[in-house]
Order: C-alpha cells, then structure tokens, then sequence
C-alpha cells in the first residue's frame, strides 16, 4: 500500500469526461471538491453511502476507514465510496455530480450568534448572523462546521431555506457526553462570534419533474428537511410533498405545529408524525413504530416518487436498503446522515456505560 500511494493519480468522470488529479494518499472526494467538483457527500466518514460511485476502470483502497456503507456484493459489483477510497491507480468513475451546489464558494468567516431559542427539553436553536456587508449564499439542505478552538469541528445543518431570515439557524441538540452542546445550553451567549465553514453538503433539491415527495427526518434530522419544503413551497412547487417526522415522544416533535400549518395551508403537503416509543395515551392519537416503516405502510411500492430522508445512521441504512427493494430508483434517493463526531460518539458510549442502571 506505501508504494502504491507515493505519488498521485488522474480521475476522470465518465458521464462528462472532467478529470482532476488525486494527491498522495488523499481521497478522490477530498481531491474532487478541492478540483471545484460537486459530486455527492454526507457524513465524510464511510457510514452513509452519500458518495458512492461505479468504478468504470481502476481500483482503490480504504487506508483509513472501511467502506460500511457498502455492502460486500456492491463492492464485488465494483462499487466504491469516495469519502474513504484512495486510488491505486488512475481510475474511471461513474457518479452524479450536483450541478446546483457547482460555483457556491466554500469560505470560513466569523457569524455572531444574535438569538437562542429552546424548542424543546432538548433542542435550542440557534441563529447566526453572517456579516452583514459580506454577502453569504447557500442551498437549502446543506450544513455548515462549526470550528473548535482546539482544531475539531461540529457539523449542523442549517434549518432555514436561504430567502427565509438573514441569519443561519441551526437546530442543536444536548448530546450526553457532547461538550460543544452543553456549552451552547449552558454558556453561549448572545453576542458571541463563532467561526464557521460553509456551505457544506450536497443535500440539496433537485429541481424539475412532477414526481411526488417523500421527504423523512429523524429527530433533528428535520432540520435540512424544514429547509428543504420552505424552498418548495416558495417555489410554488404543485408536486405532491409527503413529510414524515420520526422521534420517540409528541413532545420530541418540536415543530410540530409548523408541520401541521404547513397541512393547512398548502394542499399538496401531507404530514405524518410517528413516535417509535409512544406512550398508550400517545398510540391513540399518532402512529407508532419507525418512521421507515411507516412510509412503507402508505407507500409500498415508490417507483414513482423521489425521497429525501435526513436523520441519524440506522434510519438512513433502514431507508437505504428497504426503499430500494420496495422499487425506488437508487438515483432518486437523496439523503443526509448525522453522525456523532468520533470524539463525541466515545464520550456518549463512556457516559451511558457509566450511568446507573
């Protein structure tokens, strides 16, 4: 492996013939959004499946995370995914590119946090406003990195479609074991500059066809969700939008009501709560169970739709593997996956091992 990854290697994309060169033991994503090129990506750590490609000529290793997201017959079928994969040569690739999030410049700039609002037990929003003579664009769906002073970084996705508000709300949620989360709870205050990089993601809208929606988040995996229906709905979108929200508890659910306005308002929106850990009191009024399965329950055949799903790793591999048997075009799904950053998922696991009970 040493010798194979002394010097680097050109990738070329089939569909359009554009090539970029891959440094010494980097990624071919790394290398790629470094070229200026908008292929797919999520969680950057092999667990989602957000990047993955066809490998047309070519082979690759995985030096520093294995490809989890692939299972072993997709990686027989020479399937790769390009957060972890590191070429061995130079390689021929079959992928999508995201044209919308093509020319949107990735900056790091300071944002001054102007409101901190609870949403629920567990859950404050925050609203960061960029500077104000320096103009910020971004696309509804994607998230921003919050950078740490000791060099880590915290991933949040922004919850407001760009034509809503001047400022980047983010929808943080107190994590056991998750310093960055208590200190936003605990000691942030009004007025605090944070420094950012944005924007982040290719979870992104994509435009054009009559197909209907469906659209699931898990817990505050309805953040780029919310995003995401705000900029259709402004759009006039007359496509049917199926939104399915998934959390243990009603109370859990914290905008709740800004999903039933929605069902309201508009007639081509549908909302569907579901609790997986419903109380009986609850089971009476909502549906119970995984919010997957529920979609499946209304939909079992989704050839025809397009999904959108946003939450964390075992929902997206649920929604992953049983949407595509119930018929959906792999193309056609489009998802965001939040995972706990390495440092944070240790602390969780040491704080839940050491809880009494």
């Amino acid at each position: 492996m040493p010798d194979k990854l002394a010097h680097g290697y050109q990738v070329q994309l089939a569909g359009s013939g554009k090539a970029f060169q891959v440094g010494p033991a980097e990624t071919v994503l790394s290398a790629a959004r470094r070229a200026g090129l908008a292929l797919p990506y999520s969680c950057l750590s092999g667990n989602c499946g957000s990047c993955k490609a066809r490998i047309v000529s070519g082979h690759v290793g995985y030096p520093y995370n294995p490809p989890s997201a692939l299972t072993a017959a997709e990686r027989d079928a020479g399937q790769a995914l390009l957060c972890q994969a590191v070429p061995l040569g130079d390689l021929i690739l079959a992928i999508r590119e995201v044209e919308a999030v093509a020319g949107i410049p990735l900056r790091q700039l300071a944002v001054k946090v102007v409101a901190k609002h609870r949403l629920c037990a567990d859950v404050m929003e925050l609203r960061l406003a960029p500077p104000r003579k320096d103009p910020f664009r971004y696309l509804p769906g994607q998230y921003l990195d919050i950078l740490l002073p000791d060099g880590k970084r915290r991933a949040f996705s922004i919850a407001n479609a760009p034509q809503h508000g001047d400022t980047l709300n983010l929808h943080v949620r107190r994590v056991l074991g998750g310093g960055f989360t208590q200190f936003v709870f605990d000691d942030l205050k009004l007025g605090d500059l944070l420094r950012i990089e944005a924007p982040l993601g290719t979870f992104v809208p994509r435009e054009g066809g009559d197909r209907p929606i469906v659209l699931m988040a898990g817990g505050t995996g309805f953040a780029p969700i919310k995003a995401i229906v705000e900029h259709l709905l402004d759009q006039q979108c007359h496509r049917a939008l199926h939104i399915y929200w998934g959390a243990r508890h009603l109370d859990d659910l914290y905008l709740n009501e800004l999903c039933l306005g929605w069902q309201r308002e508009f007639a081509s929106v549908r909302y569907t709560p579901v609790l997986s850990e419903a109380s009986m009191l609850e089971r009476n009024q909502f549906r119970a169970g995984h919010v997957h399965e529920a979609v499946l329950k209304d939909f079992p055949e989704l050839s025809r739709f397009d999904v959108y799903m946003s939450g964390p790793p075992p929902m997206i591999e649920a929604g992953r593997r049983e949407f595509v048997a119930a018929g959906l075009p792999e193309d056609r799904l489009y998802f965001d996956s939040f995972d706990y950053a390495p440092d944070v998922l240790a602390a969780l696991i040491r704080a839940r091992a050491s809880a009494p009970g």
